[in-house]
């Protein structure tokens, strides 16, 4: 047996725009839609910017091809999640990354509303609506108006960075 000190997997040939936006990091994000009773889905999306304004703005870059863009269409809103460090299996199922058994929802609880399922014990969160979405790159860009913001405390936020969860420094 050989063993090699590069790493297996690594692209012989690196995106440099994937790599510059693994530089930014940032929060994770976990955005669901539907009903938990029917049709409902959920992403995890990292790339997200929130903006001022009446009324405030979340803008993401969607993989158009999951499932969560499909009901996100047909739905017109969603619940946007801030996750926090114990969430990171979680963060990992959504993004199809992580094996989930019946399905990313059956690794949490949630409660069914007005927007989306919510996930429980109550993270802060973001009720949206859709107002545009349009392709950019690879990603459609979702822009949703904030209808309603749900705040709570936020002691181990679970943030993305460079592939890899992290926790903001300091903590």
């Amino acid at each position: 047996m050989t063993i090699h000190t590069e790493h297996p997997f690594a692209d012989p040939d690196p995106d440099p725009v994937r790599r510059l936006r693994g530089r930014l990091g940032g929060a994770v994000t976990l955005w669901t839609a539907g009903d938990l009773d029917g049709t409902h889905a959920g992403l995890t999306v990292s790339s997200v910017v929130v903006g001022r304004g009446e009324p405030g703005h979340v803008l993401g870059l969607v993989d158009p091809d999951s499932d969560f863009r499909d009901v996100l269409e047909t739905t017109g809103r969603a619940v946007v999640h801030l996750l926090q460090w114990r969430h990171r299996d979680l963060a990992e199922a959504f993004a199809g990354l992580l094996p989930s058994p019946g399905g990313p929802f059956r690794g949490a609880e949630w409660q069914q509303g007005s927007h989306g399922p919510v996930l429980l014990p109550a993270t802060s969160h973001a009720l949206v609506e859709v107002a545009d979405v349009r392709e950019v790159g690879w990603s459609d860009l979702v822009d949703a108006r904030v209808v309603d913001v749900v705040l709570h405390d936020d002691p181990d936020p679970l943030e993305h960075r460079r592939g890899r969860y992290a926790r903001p420094a300091g903590r």
